[in-house]
């Protein structure tokens, strides 16, 4: 197993055990950090061990971080349906 991989399932576990404690803020601050470390990781993931095993590192971490990829995709189409409408 490389290094990013390694890192990765670290990541993972660390998001998992965030996400079971309570918080006031609905996790929000944690995400953000969690995003802040998790995208060099994924960058490294995909360039060293390819776009398969990228891939499936990235759904694993889309399905942690659900919030914050709906609110992407919502904000996208925001975008979009304001260039269209245009």
């Amino acid at each position: 197993m490389s290094a990013p991989v390694l890192l990765a399932f670290l990541w993972l576990i660390l998001a998992n055990v965030i996400a079971m404690f309570p918080s006031k803020h609905h996790h929000w601050p944690a995400a953000y950090v969690l995003i802040t470390f998790g995208l060099p990781i994924l960058g490294w993931v995909f360039w060293t061990d390819g776009w398969i095993i990228g891939l499936i590192i990235t759904v694993a971490a889309m399905s942690i971080l659900r919030w914050p990829v709906r609110y992407l995709i919502r904000w996208c189409r925001t975008l979009v349906m304001r260039k269209v409408e245009r």
